[in-house]
């Protein structure tokens, strides 16, 4: 158990993004990821992979879903906090970090504007870097759903970022 428990306690940053994506909150994503971390303790005799990190993933995803179905709709999801997770890269022109902040932003926000299956395998992909199959093991499709869903997740967000930066904005 206590092996499982320090292997598991190396996935929690992972395992907190997701659930950030997914349920747009702090609080429920640390919630969530909490009581994602209980089941997998819970279920570990259950784990026979060699990779932990796609298997709990799994579980934060599913609770996550969980989570969500069970507090609220999912039409009513707050809005992202843009000044709290404004990343910042250290530069002493301002202006280029301005334009940093400002690019990691619209691509949040984008982000945010893509359906769930959509957004949760380009975060596994993109943020998280795993594997096409590891994606797969974790949203539970064949590994070509995965791929499409990457390319249409990809286009989708180039589609929002040109239109947002079409649509009247100085840059």
């Amino acid at each position: 158990m206590k092996s499982l428990k320090s292997s598991l306690l190396l996935h929690l940053d992972p395992a907190y993004n997701l659930a950030r994506w997914l349920t747009r909150n702090d609080g429920d994503a640390k919630e969530v990821v909490q009581e994602a971390f209980l089941r997998a303790l819970n279920y570990g005799d259950t784990f026979s992979g060699e990779d932990l990190r796609p298997w709990f993933l799994k579980i934060v995803r599913n609770t996550s879903f969980t989570f969500i179905k069970r507090q609220r709709s999912p039409q009513n999801f707050l809005s992202y906090d843009e000044e709290e997770h404004l990343v910042s890269i250290p530069d002493n022109n301002p202006e280029t970090h301005l334009l940093r902040n400002e690019d990691i932003t619209r691509v949040k926000v984008a982000l945010e504007t893509l359906a769930v299956e959509y957004r949760e395998v380009l975060i596994l992909r993109e943020l998280e870097n795993l594997s096409y199959k590891e994606i797969a093991e974790i949203v539970g499709v064949p590994v070509g759903t995965v791929m499409s869903r990457l390319s249409r997740g990809r286009t989708q967000l180039a589609e929002v970022l040109k239109n947002k930066s079409g649509s009247g904005d100085s840059r």
